[in-house]
């Protein structure tokens, strides 16, 4: 509770200075002079207290392997199949693919902690821009509120996914406790909530965000800023785990429209470094200023430089043999840069736009996600003639020879491992190559209800197999983050022995 309650209406406008105190109490309120209310009075002002939340997208962290959401979808690739550590280097992001880190859990500095501190703080300082909804001044209300309402659903779906599984089948299990209102130290803790609660509370938030940013004539002062075209993007990603086809489908190909951006060759944005290019629709410029080093995405990724030459990240290698000898793809793959044949194909999809600086953009979506989330729910639909249409608008830039007429049907199997031929399977496996390294591969799992295991045959050394985790298990708690001790430390309303995820990989 102490991540809600500890965050001021002054932290807010420290642009660039969000960052979480490690402490169990609660020493700083907000002071009369200078009000929660007063501050968001204005449109203008509120957009600086924006761009603060924005900033701490790609700069908030406690260590150098937390950067903000780029830094959780990388946890959430290395704690799957796709993305193949092949040696540790340093030990960062190690304990994910070794499925350690939950051992960590009564820490202030590690994964449990930080995930759940990142997304509270969101929600918090988004809280006190909602609560001038009825009284802010200015031209730009629409703008700022609506961009408030989109952080809070995307912040609670962030949480969801990490500390509750997924939520169909699952809609009444606990989940995370839900806050709307502004808190200061001494506001009184909540429980946890139903999965199903806080995906209506997403719903409604993103909802809203829809609502007032389709008044701005899909404004975008920034590319860091959440547009109407964004927050229908965030919808057809939450409308996918919850089974909304029809809604996941209408958002999707509404946000492509009102994007007005375009699917790119692979040659045109080599690097997925420059928030320039035409098919981005959301994510940060990084100026070499702002720039933070080694605690950094491309730091972690870009195999000549800082992490990266050390602890190559490569793609599962029966992925990357999937893909015809012609598909365009391919070239975000090394297969001649590793000595060790058994090992999967290092990446050089992420680099450095400017290795001097430690500069690179960082992209949260592209409009190339938008078609194969129009693609997947038509599939769910029954509707395999559009399925297929927009599938193919994508491989038509990307392989020549491409061919997926005569696909049928939705099965899939009980593990990734296990092929069944159908156009849906043939959706994902074209997600998994084209969004590798960018939108999270475990999170896909659950809300597929896939279990998968790692073999040597996909490149996996042999100490990252998990042979004892319950990964083939769609149903398995080894991937359910653990609730920070801290939370409980400072909320009355939170027990340890009831309201803790379990430890092991069973309930």
């Amino acid at each position: 509770m102490k991540k809600i309650m500890k965050y001021t209406a002054i932290a807010l406008f420290a642009i660039g200075s969000l960052t979480a105190c490690s402490s169990d109490k609660l020493e700083t309120a907000p002071t009369d002079a200078v009000s929660g209310s007063t501050l968001m009075g204005n449109s203008n002002t509120a957009i600086v207290a924006l761009n603060g939340i924005y900033r701490t997208f790609y700069t908030m962290g406690a260590n150098q392997e937390t950067f903000g959401p780029t830094s959780w979808n990388l946890v959430w690739d290395c704690m799957a199949e796709d993305m193949v550590m092949g040696a540790g280097g340093n030990g960062w992001f190690e304990w994910d693919v070794l499925y350690r880190f939950k051992n960590y859990w009564t820490s202030s500095g590690e994964r449990c902690y930080n995930l759940w501190n990142d997304n509270y703080t969101w929600i918090s300082n988004a809280n006190y821009i909602l609560a001038a909804d009825s009284t802010m001044t200015g031209d730009d209300v629409d703008y700022v509120i609506g961009q408030a309402y989109a952080i809070r659903a995307f912040s609670y779906f962030n949480l969801a996914q990490a500390y509750a599984r997924t939520l169909v089948g699952h809609e009444n299990e606990p989940c995370v406790p839900i806050y709307t209102e502004p808190t200061v130290p001494g506001t009184q803790g909540k429980p946890r909530v139903s999965v199903k609660e806080v995906y209506a509370q997403i719903d409604a938030d993103i909802n809203k965000a829809i609502d007032y940013l389709e008044k701005t004539n899909n404004k975008q002062d920034d590319k860091t800023h959440i547009s109407y075209a964004v927050a229908l993007g965030l919808k057809a990603r939450i409308a996918l785990v919850e089974n909304k086809w029809q809604e996941a489908s209408e958002a999707a190909t509404a946000a492509i429209a009102a994007s007005g951006c375009e699917i790119q060759d692979v040659e045109d944005f080599l690097g997925c470094n420059d928030v320039s290019c035409d098919n981005v629709m959301w994510g940060a410029y990084i100026k070499a200023d702002q720039a933070t080093g080694y605690a950094s995405f491309f730091a972690h990724m870009d195999p000549g430089y800082a992490y990266g030459k050390d602890c190559y990240k490569m793609i599962n290698r029966t992925l990357y043999d999937s893909m015809n000898e012609t598909d365009s793809r391919r070239d975000w793959w090394d297969v001649d840069m590793n000595n060790d044949g058994t090992l999967g194909y290092q990446h050089v999809k992420f680099l450095f736009k400017n290795p001097q600086d430690w500069t690179g953009d960082y992209i949260w979506m592209r409009v190339e996600e938008m078609y194969l989330i129009a693609a997947e729910a038509e599939c769910r639909l029954g509707h395999e003639a559009e399925a297929k249409e927009y599938l193919s608008l994508l491989m038509d830039q990307r392989d020549p020879n491409y061919d997926c007429s005569a696909l049928t049907g939705t099965a899939l199997g009980t593990t990734s491992n296990e092929e069944t031929g159908s156009l849906l399977e043939e959706i994902i496996r074209q997600r998994r190559i084209e969004l590798w390294g960018e939108i999270g591969r475990l999170n896909d799992l659950k809300r597929l209800h896939q279990g998968f295991r790692r073999t040597e045959e996909q490149g996996w050394p042999s100490q990252y197999l998990l042979s004892s985790v319950l990964t083939d298990d769609p149903e398995s708690f080894a991937w359910i983050f653990l609730i920070p001790q801290a939370e409980f430390d400072g909320n009355v309303n939170m027990d340890i022995v009831k309201d803790q995820n379990p430890l092991g990989d069973k309930q």
